[in-house]
């Protein structure tokens, strides 16, 4: 019932930014938790941020707080992963999920996934 497409994704230097767009299709993110996990290599699925559409109430992994923002944009349907002050360890593939579920930080909560867009932050 959802698509979501994240976009993007690119090379960066450390100290760097980037902003990762989620768009959604099929239907709006209404009554929808969107979340941000990342994938490095060798590792598991790992949170990093969340909204609830309707209630703009956000969830940051302690790991990014401070550098990192999640914002939506009602009319266009998508949300938005700023990031800031990249480290190499921000390095992964980037993934957006919608939950029905409400705002969570486990992968399995989350009903539908984007395809992953890449991060890289070189030293």
């Amino acid at each position: 019932q959802v698509q979501l497409v994240e976009s993007g994704g690119g090379s960066v230097q450390a100290g760097g930014s980037l902003r990762l767009s989620c768009a959604a299709s099929g239907r709006t993110f209404s009554n929808y938790a969107v979340g941000w996990f990342r994938r490095a290599p060798g590792k598991e699925h790992e949170f990093v941020a969340g909204v609830r559409w309707n209630f703009g109430t956000t969830y940051f992994a302690d790991s990014v707080k401070g550098r990192f923002t999640i914002s939506r944009d009602n009319a266009e349907n998508t949300v938005y992963l700023q990031m800031n002050s990249l480290k190499p360890e921000d390095t992964a593939v980037y993934y957006c999920a919608a939950s029905l579920k409400g705002l969570a930080t486990i992968p399995r909560q989350y009903d539908y996934w984007g395809q992953g867009t890449q991060v890289t932050v070189s030293s």
